[in-house]
């Protein structure tokens, strides 16, 4: 008859089963077993994935902050002119033509209403507007022209000044500056050589200047002297 294995025997001879050795250091600790590689991926991806949205929050709001940036150059741009620090230019002051040889003063015939830096109303500080197109003198105002070999100026306006202050109207005109322009019709452009407007300083600014601060400035002159002169004047104008 034949003999059944016992199952007892294939235990005890079954070499796959091994068992712990207290003699040997090399035996499985609670970080060797496979969940727990699993559990350190796990806070690993946590840590990145905090790390990711962290910077994504940093780089959305350095995109928010350059955005912004951005549109207050952009109004600053646009509230800005090419007019900023300029004069406006008035009846005394002197005209330019790049192919003239004279330089003559405005002629304001728009309007006789508005004056720049002045309180008594002078014809001189009239406000030279787009439509004021003549000159003093009127007949060949620049002298010669180059355009026509030395021949005698025979301006001629070709339309209206140009680059004039745009957030200014004058009885609907708009006002020249120091930068506007006219074309001359032979050739030529015109331009603003002088604004002709002027500071005022009255008597009492002279009255309370520092004799010696002045004296320094200008030693050749007697500031004592020159207020004691001021004194009996009744307004100083500089140019």
């Amino acid at each position: 008859m034949k003999k059944h294995p016992d199952p007892l025997d294939n235990h005890h001879n079954n070499s796959n089963i091994s068992f712990h050795n207290d003699d040997n250091d090399d035996y499985l600790t609670d970080y060797d077993y496979p969940e727990n590689d699993h559990q350190d991926e796990a806070v690993i991806t946590e840590e990145a994935e905090d790390e990711t949205s962290s910077t994504a929050s940093e780089n959305d709001n350095d995109k928010k902050e350059t955005t912004e940036k951005k549109k207050e150059a952009s109004e600053d741009q646009n509230n800005s002119s090419e007019h900023d620090g300029k004069f406006f230019v008035v009846q005394k002051g002197m005209a330019c033509c790049d192919k003239g040889a004279k330089f003559p003063n405005f002629k304001v015939t728009s309007h006789q209403k508005h004056y720049w830096n002045d309180e008594n109303g002078e014809a001189d500080y009239l406000s030279v507007t787009e439509d004021d197109l003549t000159f003093n003198p009127a007949a060949m105002p620049f002298g010669t022209c180059s355009v026509k070999n030395g021949n005698p100026c025979a301006f001629a306006p070709a339309g209206k000044w140009t680059k004039t202050y745009e957030k200014v109207k004058i009885m609907g005109k708009k006002p020249l500056t120091e930068i506007s322009e006219l074309k001359c019709a032979v050739g030529g452009k015109i331009t603003v050589m002088k604004h002709g407007q002027q500071i005022e300083a009255g008597k009492s600014s002279v009255k309370n200047a520092d004799s010696r601060e002045q004296q320094t400035y200008n030693p050749i002159m007697d500031f004592g002297e020159f207020k004691d002169e001021t004194n009996q004047s009744d307004q100083l104008y500089y140019e």
